[in-house]
């Protein structure tokens, strides 16, 4: 086999950038995308970021249903086994595929000995193909200077189907990238190795410039503070206990927001907006509009509680809290909980961002709340953290087992993202009816 540039061997060759584009705003993007390398030779492939499901997937060559265009203005690529020196199918008797089939993530046939997998989402839409193996390409910063060159191999996902809305080119990207805990994501399967530290960070700018960073290793801010994870649980699920609004503590029984098998509080970069259980829902946008009743005129629009105000936001809304397990509060301004929608006469309409989801008892927490805070997950720590941040500015990256850290700038090694002077095609929709990736088939969410 060709040598294909320099294994990575241990998270002390350095932190891992990936670029970062793309805006938490629905009206322009709704989504948060990075770009990965994968093959020999290399071939750059835009995926979405999303800590709601495990597997990276990428459309390959024949695939049925896959966009080949997209509206955000990207190329969009198939990824073709064939024509990678270093590729090979993952077969069922594989190891690995035993791993996924054990955490629903893959599925094997008799007839071809083929790993395979299908994921349905709770919009509609679904994907399927086989797994393959093959180098993932990495650009490094190791004592400030960047690396290039690096790789490792990797098993991901070759979607040879695509149904409902990723069919859609309007916001089409390559694939997912995702983030979870389980064996078969792209961050399991290189921390277990060595090859990164296991944890990883991000912090996505809310303005409509977009980006921000993502890296494998732990964003040092002092400001940072933690709460464990609910253990034995396929997602980042967070123990919330309570929300307070304008500093006063909502009435809403605590077992709410607990954790079972179809329940709680999930932490989920692959969702639009931002989600609260039903029985949270009434008493949050009760305690929202009381304590603005004197200087905003609540309006509904399309069933939506908006407001109409004349003044700045923020000097009309409350600051809201959620308040989590280990004393950590995530403090929400405003905007962390509002989108602006358009002005009537010379008043602004602000709605509430926060959605409710009927009978499920599930709060999820995506991009809306996510966007403008530093988030590191902590997976040997089991624990995640936040602080808000302004996340155009650099900076510190540790990787943790080496016990050193790097100065990153957002989007150091290739730029961060920005949709601010890119033709984006403008998106007009209903603001509710995409932004979920709810419900894997096998498990009761993929986020």
């Amino acid at each position: 086999m060709a040598r294909h540039g320099r294994m990575l061997q241990s998270s002390s060759d350095g932190v891992i950038d990936f670029t970062v584009q793309g805006t938490y705003d629905p009206y322009i993007v709704g989504l948060y995308f990075t770009k990965v390398q994968l093959g020999s030779p290399p071939r750059e492939f835009y995926v979405q970021i999303d800590t709601g499901s495990d597997v990276l997937w990428v459309s390959c060559s024949g695939c049925n249903g896959c966009p080949e265009t997209s509206g955000l203005q990207i190329q969009l690529e198939f990824f073709d086994p064939g024509s990678s020196s270093t590729a090979s199918l993952v077969s069922c008797t594989d190891q690995r595929c035993s791993v996924g089939v054990q955490s629903s993530d893959a599925t094997c046939s008799s007839q071809n000995n083929q790993c395979a997998y299908g994921f349905q989402y709770g919009d509609g839409s679904g994907t399927s193909g086989y797994y393959v193996s093959d180098l993932m390409h990495f650009n490094a910063i190791v004592g400030g200077a960047v690396t290039t060159n690096s790789s490792a191999p990797v098993v991901f996902g070759c979607s040879t189907s695509q149904t409902g809305d990723l069919t859609k080119s309007d916001r089409a990207v390559d694939g997912i990238f995702g983030f979870g805990q389980q064996e078969m994501s792209v961050i399991s399967q290189l921390s277990s190795r060595g090859v990164t530290p296991k944890v990883f960070s991000h912090c996505l700018r809310g303005d409509d410039a977009g980006g921000g960073l993502l890296v494998f290793g732990e964003i040092v801010e002092p400001n940072i503070v933690y709460s464990p994870l609910v253990p034995s649980q396929p997602h980042y699920n967070l123990n919330l206990q309570s929300i307070s609004v304008n500093g006063q503590t909502l009435s809403i029984d605590p077992e709410v927001f607990a954790t079972s098998s179809n329940r709680g509080t999930i932490v989920d970069s692959g969702t639009t907006l931002a989600y609260l259980a039903e029985e949270a829902y009434s008493p949050f946008v009760t305690a929202i509009t009381s304590v603005v009743s004197q200087s905003a005129q609540p309006v509904l629009s399309k069933g939506n509680q908006c407001y109409l105000i004349t003044s700045s936001v923020t000097d009309v809304f409350p600051q809201v809290s959620l308040n989590f397990a280990g004393g950590a509060a995530m403090i929400l301004r405003p905007q962390d909980y509002l989108l602006q929608q358009n002005s009537v006469g010379s008043s602004a309409v602000w709605c509430i961002g926060l959605q409710k989801i009927q009978g499920q008892g599930i709060t999820i927490l995506g991009d809306l709340v996510l966007r403008d805070k530093i988030f590191v997950y902590d997976l040997a720590g089991q624990r995640i953290g936040w602080a808000n941040y302004d996340c155009s500015m650099s900076v510190n990256v540790s990787a943790t087992s080496a016990g050193k850290s790097e100065y990153v700038n957002a989007g150091q090694i290739s730029g961060s993202g920005s949709v601010q002077n890119k033709p984006y095609k403008q998106i007009v929709i209903s603001v509710i009816a995409f932004l979920m990736h709810i419900s894997l088939l096998g498990g009761f969410l993929s986020l």
